[in-house]
């Protein structure tokens, strides 16, 4: 009796031990996954606050948290169960939607520099000044998000494709949460704080008053920033990913002289790591530059023949 009991415990700590092991591993692979994904993640966060803009500041928070709620809706109901499905059924598909998506994400960022550069039209402009009611503004939101956040668990899904089917799908779920709850509590953070510049400013004097004025006064500034690097976040995380697509489809040349132009700098004592990181970024970077530019050229070629088709038709 002691015996089978002692034989017990023995298998429970076994047990224990191995779930102790999968739980570090699937820890470890969703860090992994959601670093991954930090690209898309950045320019996400630097997206969102730009739909309370204009709105009524009481009204901010709520707005968020029903675009968040929408947000992990998009990821575990809809996005989560199709990407289960084609990595259990169809694996070889993973490559080609990653690239499209790689597409996106590269045309996005090519656009916001074009309209930066040479400005995005009427239309847009038009688009810029109707008013927004919270249903029209929280709708849209989701739209882009889904897009947004099929990209991130993609890329997660990318990353831990070794893993068996249960693994994979806590990891996502992990990684959905954890983004969500990440982007938009940032997202939450950085749409009031001025407000909470301002309360520091009224209702305090010295060190803490200034601190108030300069946040209402550096946040400007801060969005600024933010949207460049979400924007280069883009380009490099694009374009990464088509530079390994290509080379996973069977063309290497690209990458190869990529690998070489890495390796070329990465003998060099002390920063070689680190040069041979920024050769790669620097080259995903321009690929992303180059397949955006393109896209967004495609696009507005597109626009005009449809507008000429539509001025003859009238």
């Amino acid at each position: 009796m002691a015996g089978g009991l002692v034989a017990l415990l023995d298998d429970v700590a076994a047990l224990a031990r191995l779930a102790a092991a999968s739980i570090d591993d699937v820890g470890a692979a969703t860090g992994k996954a959601t670093a991954k994904a930090a690209g898309v993640v950045i320019d996400d966060a630097a997206v969102t606050p730009q739909y309370v803009r204009g709105l009524a500041a009481e009204r901010e928070l709520p707005i968020i948290k029903r675009i968040a709620v929408g947000s992990l809706r998009n990821k575990l109901l809809i996005i989560l169960p199709i990407a289960l499905l084609l990595s259990q059924f169809l694996p070889w598909l993973l490559t080609p939607i990653l690239m499209l998506g790689g597409c996106y994400l590269s045309y996005e960022a090519a656009h916001k520099i074009w309209g930066a550069l040479f400005g995005h039209g009427d239309d847009h402009a038009a688009a810029e000044d109707e008013p927004r009611d919270e249903d029209t503004v929280v709708s849209g939101a989701v739209r882009t998000d889904l897009i947004l956040s099929a990209e991130i668990m993609v890329i997660a899904l990318d990353t831990i494709a070794a893993e068996g089917f249960w693994s994979r799908l806590i990891i996502l779920a992990v990684v959905a949460v954890v983004i969500t709850i990440v982007v938009y509590g940032v997202v939450a953070l950085i749409v009031k704080m001025d407000d909470i510049g301002l309360k520091l400013a009224d209702g305090s004097t010295g060190f803490v008053e200034k601190f108030g004025r300069g946040l209402v006064k550096g946040m400007p500034k801060v969005m600024s920033v933010l949207s460049v690097v979400g924007t280069a976040a883009m380009l490099w995380v694009g374009g990464h990913i088509l530079l390994v697509g290509i080379d996973e489809l069977g063309f290497h040349p690209i990458y190869e002289l990529v690998h070489h132009g890495e390796e070329a700098v990465r003998g060099v004592a002390g920063i070689g790591g680190v040069l041979a990181w920024i050769v790669n970024t620097l080259a995903s970077a321009i690929i992303g530059a180059i397949v955006g530019v393109l896209i967004v050229l495609a696009q507005l070629g597109i626009s005009k023949v449809l507008a000429k088709r539509a001025t003859a038709a009238k």
